[in-house]
């Protein structure tokens, strides 16, 4: 009996410790799971400093592709994006991104992860430099931006916090530098080519427009996924200084982590084409100006508009026109051109140009050949023009090639059809138009774009994909895409899957880089954002500038 007692007795006590122990282990637990958390954290922040992501034997802007073969060998899966070469490892928990010859991007998948929260990561290193948002139909993320150093940056990549989850865990990490970036902008134009990849390339050469008058998603992603060339900005985009401001960094700053900046250009011609808010003023038509008939007075509008543009941040404008605007009944150029006279278009449109240029603000031509004697609109339907180039060298071709002959960078090509120099493609994708006649008899060296490729001069006729991929063989450089993102990410897989398939050589595609790139190097084009604007001194300038030379 006593034997039973004293065995119940230790089995009690047995029982009682470990009770007693557990619980300890419960109340000590959670705050060494915190701990271990927080310090977790901490070790992620000092090595990001040194460029590394713990337990990854790689330095990002530093290893080379070579290096993650002789240390990871074959990748589970490979994607290949404009923003580089993506390796997935799926035992290793981790995704390398690179480009050429250097790891951009190291995103660690690791399991330990998943138990660090937003609201912990925020206490210990406060509010990060930048909050991104991403979503697609996978996921919808928030990304936390903490600025390393001058090229690296740490991304905490977790769901985006709704009201049932305002705690959200981290799904996984990413070390991101741009140092390769700067050794990129070290090399010259040809060594710049020979580390791009081909959806890189073909990016640079879409020039896209916003959808509204804030960054959004749809945007975004042309940038960051496609690396899209540059931007045009219409009216619906610009609603007020302020707020066009604002817009034009925000593109900025998304754009910084690619290797080349952006153009940024506006239609800007004055009179009925001025795409500004209203509370800046604007110039009078061309047509007025070309009543005045002053070469100077052109220049200085030029120098104004050259001020404008570069004052909010812009670095092209789609001006001037060069059309000769030889029939009165033209619905689409009419006072946008400077009058009926050759000479005197040449003469104040150079001017202008000139003026422009001087603000370091590239200039666009338009539009080439000539749609000064077109009856109807290319934004409704394609126009005909039954001339011959003998017809039109002695009016049309005047303006541009004295424009050519005095520095033009690009030129615009109109979606017109001339008969009697191509009876298939409208100019803006005829290689008789682009190479035959402004490349190789008015010997135009610089950069060749289209005019939008959504206006219905080209989608009544053709799908954008098969647009795209024809003016590029015609020998356009920039095909322009200025509404509807689907067209231009239409664009980008056709040109991609031209080349993949032999339709066009990656050779053509470089000449066209090429010059894209070295236009950029030669304005230094940047994606520094602007500070504030003195619409105040902008406004003052123009009106000194209209009373120094009223109209008569």
């Amino acid at each position: 009996m006593t034997k039973k007692v004293l065995i119940c007795l230790s089995v009690l006590v047995i029982g009682m410790v470990a009770y007693f122990f557990w619980r300890g282990w419960q109340e000590q637990s959670a705050p060494s799971s915190k701990k271990n958390q927080e310090e977790l954290i901490m070790s992620i922040f000092s090595e990001a400093k040194l460029g590394r992501v713990p337990e990854v034997p790689l330095v990002a802007g530093e290893s080379s592709p070579q290096e993650v073969y002789k240390l990871l060998g074959d990748a589970d899966k490979t994607d290949t994006l404009a923003e580089g070469v993506y390796q997935h490892y799926d035992d290793q928990e981790m995704t390398i991104g690179s480009r050429t010859d250097r790891v951009v991007d190291i995103r660690s998948y690791a399991s330990e992860l998943r138990g660090i929260h937003l609201e912990t990561i925020e206490k210990l290193k406060g509010k990060p430099d930048e909050i991104r948002y991403y979503q697609d139909e996978q996921v919808d993320q928030m990304i936390l931006v903490y600025n390393m150093t001058k090229s690296e940056q740490l991304k905490w990549i977790l769901p985006k916090p709704t009201e049932s989850e305002q705690n959200p865990a981290v799904d996984h990490i990413s070390l991101y530098s741009d140092s390769a970036k700067a050794i990129r902008a070290q090399k010259n134009v040809t060594e710049q080519l020979n580390d791009m990849n081909i959806r890189e390339k073909i990016g640079q050469m879409i020039f896209v427009g916003p959808d509204g008058a804030e960054l959004d998603e749809g945007t975004k992603e042309l940038i960051t996924h496609h690396q899209v060339g540059g931007f045009i900005f219409f009216s619906e985009s610009l609603q007020t200084s302020e707020q066009m401001l604002t817009l034009l960094n925000d593109i900025k700053k998304e754009n910084t982590q690619n290797p080349f900046p952006l153009f940024l250009g506006v239609d800007q011609e004055g009179g009925q084409v001025s795409r500004f808010p209203d509370d800046i003023l604007s110039l009078p038509t061309n047509e007025g100006i070309g009543m005045l008939n002053n070469s100077t007075f052109s220049y200085q509008v030029g120098q104004v508009l050259g001020e404008q543009l570069k004052a909010f941040g812009f670095n092209l404008d789609f001006a001037p026109v060069l059309d000769v605007n030889s029939n009165p009944d033209n619905p689409v150029i009419n006072d946008r051109s400077f009058g009926p006279d050759p000479q005197l278009v040449s003469r104040l449109g150079i001017e202008t140009m000139k003026g422009i240029q001087s603000q370091q603000i590239m200039s666009v031509i338009k539009h080439f050949p000539g749609h000064g004697d077109t009856a109807v609109d290319s934004h409704l339907e394609l126009p005909i023009i039954e001339k011959s180039v003998k017809e039109m060298e002695k009016l049309e071709l005047i303006p541009f090639q004295k424009a050519i002959d005095e520095g033009a960078d690009m030129v615009m090509v109109a979606h017109i059809l001339i008969p009697e120099i191509d009876p298939a493609y409208p100019s803006s994708m005829s290689e008789k138009v682009i190479t035959n006649l402004l490349r190789d008899q008015l010997h135009f060296t610089g950069v060749v774009v289209t005019d939008d490729m959504t206006m219905k001069a080209i989608t009544n006729q053709y799908e954008m994909g098969e647009a795209a991929v024809q003016s590029v063989k015609a020998g356009s450089d920039v095909v322009l895409i200025a509404h509807e993102y689907d067209k231009a990410k239409e664009a980008i897989e056709a040109l991609v899957h031209a080349v993949e398939t032999g339709e066009l050589s990656e050779k053509r595609i470089d000449e066209s880089v090429r010059r894209i790139l070295e236009l950029k190097r030669k304005y230094a084009i940047q994606d520094q954002p602007v500070k504030k604007v003195d619409v105040q001194k902008l406004n003052k300038a123009m009106e000194e500038l209209l009373q120094e030379y009223p109209e008569e």
